[in-house]
């Protein structure tokens, strides 16, 4: 048996520090969308920017992982085997970077899911432990996302063929975009392409509700106003928003270090749902007016649940408040009446 000594350890450990992008979030204005990003990173989320072209929901994607919390020597060695069945390791001993996959929408369901005659890993799995993007997902076929359903859900994908059967592990903070319609300028009167409220409906309609219902956080993404784009003054940087995050993850860590397969809040199931996210009578009356009031669907409920105890975490707060049930509403705008019918 080869014994590894502390200061190899010491090394491994930094070697998955040094390779992380700590660059300046350096997104102007969008300061509600930016802590959309952080909720999302500090429970692992799932999350959709829905918005006219030009207004930063690439941008703000692409610039994810740099406040994403560093990669625990678990899954560095998880991903990086990954990656090597796929063949994609070239003289890279350990993997020390969150995966940010972006395929086209013109991606086939293989592709997404991994297959062929001897199953290699698509893209969900390469994603394992980062981030797989999505842009334009109106755009990608239905089936296509269709089959992304059952991996959000397990977290793990398996190919069967006739001699045999793999599973890999997916389990990635899936992001995606899109605008409101297909010109892009659903609701704007200045706008240079005018949408009817059909076309719009019908657009909207590709995406499945069952998705949906996998994405926990819905958000509406504007356009900068010329103030905030002129301001020289500097945006805070990924380094201190990263912090908040890593923070946050290690309370879910201790919260969950009984459990298996939980690692973070958006892994919960209903009944720790029900455990964790326990509400007072006052948020309560709360959460029910809301859905009574905006035409929130029943699928809404939990999601809700699992990005409230999120801020609550990033406030390091015990218990889940009526002021983070209230910003988790916000966060739900696909779920209101006049989006999907």
């Amino acid at each position: 048996m080869i014994k590894l000594s502390k200061s190899f350890f010491k090394l491994l450990i930094f070697s998955l520090t040094i390779g992380v992008e700590l660059v300046c979030f350096d997104v102007k204005g969008q300061e509600s969308i930016k802590r959309c990003m952080e909720i999302a990173a500090a429970g692992g989320h799932n999350i959709i920017l829905i918005g006219p072209p030009g207004a930063g929901k690439t941008m703000l994607a692409k610039r994810l992982p740099s406040i994403l919390p560093p990669m625990t020597l678990r899954e560095a060695l998880e991903t990086t085997k990954i990656h090597s069945v796929a063949g994609k390791m070239k003289n890279v001993g350990l993997l020390n970077q969150r995966p940010f996959r972006s395929p086209h929408h013109t991606a086939s369901s293989v592709s997404l899911v991994g297959g062929g005659s001897f199953p290699q890993p698509g893209e969900i799995s390469l994603a394992h432990n980062g981030v797989l993007f999505l842009d334009e997902l109106p755009e990608f076929k239905r089936e296509v996302l269709e089959v992304m359903r059952q991996p959000l859900e397990d977290r793990e994908v398996t190919i069967s063929r006739a001699k045999f059967t793999i599973t890999y592990p997916s389990s990635f903070m899936l992001v995606a975009s899109m605008n409101p319609s297909p010109g892009g300028y659903f609701n704007d009167p200045d706008a240079p392409v005018t949408t009817s409220p059909h076309e719009m409906q019908r657009y909207m309609s590709k995406i499945s509700g069952p998705l949906l219902d996998r994405i926990d956080i819905h958000i509406e993404v504007t356009p900068v106003p010329f103030e905030k784009l002129s301001d020289t003054r500097n945006a805070e940087s990924s380094v201190e928003i990263r912090k908040r995050v890593t923070a946050a993850r290690e309370i879910q860590t201790q919260r969950f270090e009984e459990f298996e397969n939980v690692h973070y809040n958006a892994q919960m199931n209903v009944k720790q749902i029900r455990k964790y996210c326990a509400l007072d009578d006052a948020s309560l009356q709360l959460l029910k007016t809301a859905m009574e009031r905006l035409n929130l669907s029943a699928r809404a409920y939990d999601r809700i649940l699992k990005v409230a105890r999120t801020i609550a975490d990033l406030e390091a707060s015990e218990n889940v408040a009526s002021h983070h049930i209230s910003e988790a509403i916000q966060y739900r705008s696909l779920d209101r009446d006049g989006w999907l019918g």
